[in-house]
């Protein structure tokens, strides 16, 4: 990313996407208990369909969503149904600063995806990075993980893993299948759709006791800022300055996601949560191609030659 090329107001946008999504796994983390993976995944994507609502005013979307609306049900279940249900899940035993560091590994399976089943190449640059990032998730599970059942956090780490693999089947079915829709078309009918998958089961698993006033204010902010505005910012940023720069949220997103478990829930930040992250943080960008290492000069391919 160039920030130079930047507004400073597209700056601070970014920062608040990163800050939005980031407490994405902490209002999960303070919503889990009270309300279940189930239903806290359900009101968050009812919430969000009923704050899209207005959006639907306009006729050349409704007219994008009558006709696509079998590629945007299947967006709307691998790119919010099903994640939103792992990672409430993975909030119930998972660390807020944890399930958010899992989340940066999205990249890294698109990027191994596309290498082994649909023929995308990578450079040796980027095959590093895949390496690096990886081995930055398998600290961070070693260090992490425990699949017993006494508390132990592998399950949820599995879960994390899940909604990753969800996300890296949408992004190549929407690069596919919907790339002339409407981005924010795909956003609001993804949500109707998962608010429609998910409300049988909210309604099924609906706790018994009705959950206290923070875990709603959480669903609240999951709902309205967390998704519906986070997209709108998405979108926007993606508008102004471009995809690869607003892609540089998916670095935020970790740094904020630790930052706000730290804050407000006291989780203590672990040799292999930091570990764990700044690999993956560092395979992600080589990947990603936002870093890259400079090649040797002229000059310095001449010094190389006289020393051989």
């Amino acid at each position: 990313m160039n920030p130079s090329s930047m507004k400073t107001a597209d700056i601070a946008s970014l920062l608040l996407l990163g800050a939005l999504w980031g407490a994405s796994f902490l209002f999960m983390r303070m919503g889990a208990d009270q309300f279940g993976s189930m239903a806290l995944a359900g009101m968050r994507a009812i919430g969000a369909a009923i704050c899209f609502l207005p959006l639907l005013a306009s006729r050349e979307r409704l007219a994008e969503m009558r006709t696509h609306w079998r590629s945007i049900t299947v967006v709307g279940l691998a790119n919010s149904a099903l994640p939103f249900a792992l990672f409430s899940y993975a909030a119930q035993s998972l660390p807020a600063g944890v399930s958010a560091i899992s989340d940066a590994i999205a990249p890294l399976l698109v990027a191994a995806s596309g290498w082994m089943w649909l023929g995308e190449k990578l450079d040796a640059t980027r095959a590093s990075g895949l390496l690096i990032g990886l081995t930055g998730v398998v600290w961070l599970i070693a260090g992490s993980a425990g699949f017993g059942g006494g508390g132990g956090t592998g399950w949820a780490l599995a879960a994390c893993v899940g909604a990753n693999v969800c996300y890296t089947f949408g992004a190549h079915y929407s690069q596919r299948r919907v790339r002339t829709v409407s981005p924010l078309t795909v956003a609001v009918g993804s949500q109707i759709v998962a608010a429609v998958a998910l409300l049988p089961f909210t309604v099924w698993l609906w706790p018994a006791k009705m959950p206290g006033v923070p875990a709603w204010l959480a669903m609240f902010g999951l709902a309205a800022a967390c998704t519906s505005l986070a997209y709108v910012l998405f979108y926007r940023l993606m508008a102004r300055i471009g995809s690869t720069q607003t892609l540089a949220v998916l670095y935020l997103i970790p740094v904020f996601g630790v930052l706000w478990g730290l804050l407000f829930l006291h989780e203590p930040v672990t040799l292999a949560m930091a570990g764990g992250c700044v690999v993956i943080l560092l395979g992600v960008a080589l990947t990603t191609g936002l870093v890259r290492p400079r090649k040797p000069t002229g000059n310095a391919k001449a010094v190389a030659c006289e020393q051989t």
